[in-house]
């Protein structure tokens, strides 16, 4: 997924308000970005990280920028736009560029199920069970080469785990996939400090037949598009 305009570094100087940051363009200026990520943005949130912006010039957007990736003094990339794994995904799947997700005919994003849920995607084929797959976004890592999830409590989350369970004791196939938007992890797991409940729903589900697929991200001011398979390791 190609970013619609060329991204300018900018130093943050601080996220507000869930959806507002604040930072300072090369030129010196100083603007207001939106932040497409409702989450804690823990690691990511901290004043004079180098950041990247996208800006655009729609008069119906009320902010002329968006924030949309963070760069770690390693050179390291971490892409903080939660909406990017879905757009991203649906095109690799319609594609049948997912391993482990391949051989469907049918790619449906947000179809209701369970209770006043929606699942990122229903994939669906002839003479095989339907796929639920809930993708989620993973941007916090604590110990090198280890990404974590989530980076906060998520109520919603562990909701999500227990309706896919739901979907396998009806017959169905159920997926988790976690998409770790940084380029410098080599493996996944639970973040079970951060969200007891959420590792306990995680431990349910998957007894109960939930699959659960990871995979990187390769990030640069210019794309982010789908990696390689990574290993989840079980807190």
């Amino acid at each position: 997924m190609r970013f619609q305009t060329p991204l300018i570094p900018a130093v943050l100087l601080r996220r507000y308000k869930r959806f507002l940051a604040d930072a300072r363009l090369a030129c010196g200026h100083e603007i207001t970005a939106h932040v497409a990520n409702p989450g804690s943005m823990l690691g990511l949130k901290d004043e004079g990280l180098k950041i990247w912006l996208e800006p655009n010039d729609d008069p119906k957007r009320k902010l002329k920028y968006a924030w949309r990736l963070v760069e770690h003094q390693s050179g390291a990339f971490t892409g903080v736009d939660t909406g990017v794994p879905n757009r991203m995904l649906r095109a690799a799947l319609e594609a049948g560029e997912v391993p482990g997700l391949v051989g469907y005919d049918h790619v449906r994003p947000e179809v209701r199920y369970g209770e006043n849920s929606r699942v990122d995607f229903l994939l669906t084929g002839a003479d095989r069970p339907d796929a639920y797959v809930e993708v989620k976004s993973v941007t916090l890592s604590r110990r090198d080469g280890i990404a974590e999830f989530p980076d906060s409590v998520t109520a919603r989350g562990a909701k999500h785990l227990a309706e896919l369970a739901a979907m396998v004791r009806a017959g169905h196939r159920a997926v988790m996939l976690y998409l770790v938007q940084r380029t410098d992890c080599h493996e996944v797991t639970l973040a079970a400090d951060l969200d007891p409940a959420y590792a306990a729903a995680f431990a349910a589900a998957t007894a109960e037949g939930v699959e659960v697929l990871a995979f990187d991200c390769r990030i640069s001011p210019e794309a982010i598009t789908l990696g390689q398979p990574l290993p989840f390791r079980a807190p």
